[in-house]
């Protein structure tokens, strides 16, 4: 069984409360599809955690903080600066800086298991490329993007779990009872996020692999902690902790 987490977004509080949910069942393997950090206030706690990860893959947000973010909003660029400045303080000392900065640069942009894809973004942008549920009417996105996948295709990005079928479908969580038992043709799975969920349920969310079944498991936690040290941050905007209540 895999455990299958992304977006995590140095939600801290976030990240420790899935990782003991995941704790409670026989998961021999941890997959992080990347953006580690950004937005939120703990970004080097959370690096070093994931560091225990099977996989770690390279997001949108890891991949500013190494570079100059090109695309971000005004919002988001001042977060990441922050969390680059976060990250380059020698705390607690200078090899754990060193540390974090090559794991962050360790970070492959894809990975395939025999016909299984993971990726940040999607299969055709690993890193950048969004696909909303609403893209089930682009025929020829989702076409383009199931001709990449040989069968299923595992991402994060839009903080939006569910399932998307070569029927040109979207299946929410709430739709399959959570759970959802894969048949033989292409699936685009997203796992949702665990450090800023946008579905409208604050709860984190990530996902169960076992065999061909996908469980979608929704966590609880301090959110209003996480809150408060965005807050004391003036770098990181108070929006960013708001909407951790709200789940969007």
């Amino acid at each position: 069984m895999k455990a299958i987490l992304s977006d995590v977004h140095g939600n801290l509080e976030a990240l420790e409360a899935v990782l003991a949910d995941v704790a409670r069942y026989p998961v021999q393997e941890v997959y992080c599809l990347g953006d580690v950090i950004g937005y939120g206030p703990d970004p080097c706690a959370c690096l070093d955690l994931v560091a225990k990860c099977k996989l770690t893959l390279l997001g949108n947000h890891d991949q500013a903080a190494m570079f100059d973010p090109v695309g971000f909003n005004e919002v988001a660029e001042a977060a990441i600066y922050w969390t680059r400045g976060q990250l380059d303080l020698p705390i607690p000392n200078r090899a754990a800086r060193d540390r974090r900065w090559e794991l962050l640069a360790s970070f492959p942009r894809r990975h395939k298991e025999g016909n299984h894809l993971f990726v940040h973004g999607s299969a055709r942008n690993p890193i950048n490329e969004y696909v909303f549920p609403e893209d089930v009417y682009n025929q020829r996105k989702m076409e383009s993007l199931f001709a990449l996948v040989d069968r299923l295709c595992f991402q994060g990005h839009t903080h939006l779990p569910g399932i998307f079928t070569e029927a040109l479908e979207f299946l929410a969580p709430e739709d399959v009872g959570e759970a959802y038992r894969f048949g033989p043709g292409k699936a685009i799975v997203n796992v949702g996020s665990v450090g800023q969920p946008r579905d409208g349920d604050w709860r984190s969310c990530y996902l169960l692999l076992d065999g061909d079944e996908a469980r979608f498991r929704r966590v609880e936690y301090d959110v209003e902690t996480t809150v408060q040290k965005i807050y004391a941050v003036p770098d990181l905007a108070n929006f960013l902790g708001d909407r951790l209540r709200q789940g969007r």
